[in-house]
């Protein structure tokens, strides 16, 4: 049961699908969900996580489909004859064109599996080679306000996936200031894997993309807002895919003058039987405090619901784990947090401070991985609350 230290700042969602114009008319905005977040001066600016997926409707004449016979899908015509109820729209994203493409697959497609509503796998009947669509892709989009709870969104995307290694979106960025500089970390999904790719903006209007900066499988990937010895220091969650496949906060710390990411190690892991059992990863940018840096970060319990927690980390040396909630400090509750596209979730990228000293903060999250919500927190509610490790 999470403690009673969260302070919600509505009962119903800040922001929601329908508050969200579409990147086209061939696509409708299905969630809105985990947003960066950044105070500018006066105001607050959120990147949000827009999920679209293709309108349903009839295939238009010059509708397209996807070769499945070689190694590498390819766009093809689809030809006359198909309905809304005989085909799958699926986002597809063109490497000639540099944009997002509606695809539609026959449902009689032999070797075509639709069990999971958010992707379709195909396993090629006599090469046994196997592909996976997603029905959705996601974009960035910027959002603001005056007042942290009133928000304007921009008519177009921020971020949108421009590369193969983005061919099913870019989710769920953080925003980390230094010397002026926001760095946007944001998770690159593709066929190849999931990687980490960077931008950078000074105003929340011009971004800058950097490129990858870390291999598959990587998520969740945090910049501490301050740097050690020069160098970039990182909270990260590998994802492995052999033995224990343990999904936890690791963190990415420079080892001598040459080695800017050379010291990798695990800080944050689940534990058994605990809000967290099933996995943990980062969620707000660290930020200082006067007994160290204190990081707000989502775990999955037995039962795959996400709620919210708290790790204090060392001030000289981050890779020390003080102090972790035993219990959370926020589980979904309300209906919103509990119903929705993937239901019992509470997941915060993104925080800003509400007074000078930054002893009270507020946390933007996703709910249920459909829209966005807030809650406000007293820092010292929240290090009083901790569990010495």
């Amino acid at each position: 049961m999470a403690l009673d230290i969260a302070r919600r700042v509505s009962s119903e969602p800040l922001l929601r699908p329908g508050d969200v114009p579409s990147s086209s008319e061939a696509f409708e905005v299905v969630s809105v969900l985990n947003p960066a977040a950044a105070r500018l001066g006066d105001g607050i600016h959120l990147l949000l996580r827009v999920a679209e997926r293709p309108v349903r409707r009839d295939p238009p004449r010059d509708a397209v489909t996807v070769d499945l016979e070689g190694a590498d899908p390819k766009l093809v015509p689809l030809g006359p004859g198909h309905h809304a109820d005989d085909v799958v729209p699926i986002a597809m994203w063109s490497a000639e064109e540099r944009r997002m493409n509606v695809a539609y697959l026959p449902k009689d497609l032999p070797g075509l599996d639709l069990s999971d509503p958010r992707g379709v796998t195909f396993s090629h009947p006599t090469t046994k080679r196997q592909h996976i669509f997603l029905t959705q892709f996601s974009h960035l989009r910027c959002a603001r306000s005056e007042d942290g709870e009133r928000f304007e969104v921009d008519a177009k995307p921020s971020i949108f996936p421009d590369n193969p290694l983005e061919e099913y979106g870019c989710e769920d960025a953080r925003a980390t200031c230094i010397d002026g500089t926001w760095y946007i970390t944001y998770v690159s999904v593709s066929r190849i894997g999931i990687t980490t790719s960077l931008a950078t903006t000074r105003d929340f209007r011009d971004f800058r993309r950097r490129g990858v900066i870390l291999p598959p499988d990587q998520k969740d990937v945090v910049l501490f807002p301050a740097r050690m010895r020069g160098h970039f220091v990182a909270l990260t969650r590998p994802m492995p895919s052999s033995f224990g496949h343990v999904l936890g906060i690791w963190i990415a710390m420079p080892d001598g003058d040459y080695l800017p990411w050379g010291r990798h190690e695990p800080i944050v892991l689940p534990r058994t039987g605990r809000w967290d059992e099933r996995q943990t990863g980062a969620g707000t940018v660290p930020f200082r405090v006067r007994e160290g840096w204190l990081e707000i970060y989502h775990g999955a319990n037995a039962e795959h619901h996400y709620q919210l927690g708290a790790a204090l980390l060392d001030a000289d040396d981050p890779s020390q784990v003080l102090a972790r909630s035993p219990e959370p400090i926020l589980e979904p509750e309300l209906p919103f947090e509990i119903e929705g596209f993937f239901g019992n979730v509470v997941y915060a990228c993104g925080h800003v401070p509400l007074d000078d000293e930054g002893r009270r903060i507020r946390v933007y999250y996703g709910a249920a991985d459909s829209c966005v919500a807030a809650a406000d927190f007293s820092v010292d509610e929240i290090i009083a609350s901790l569990e010495r490790t």
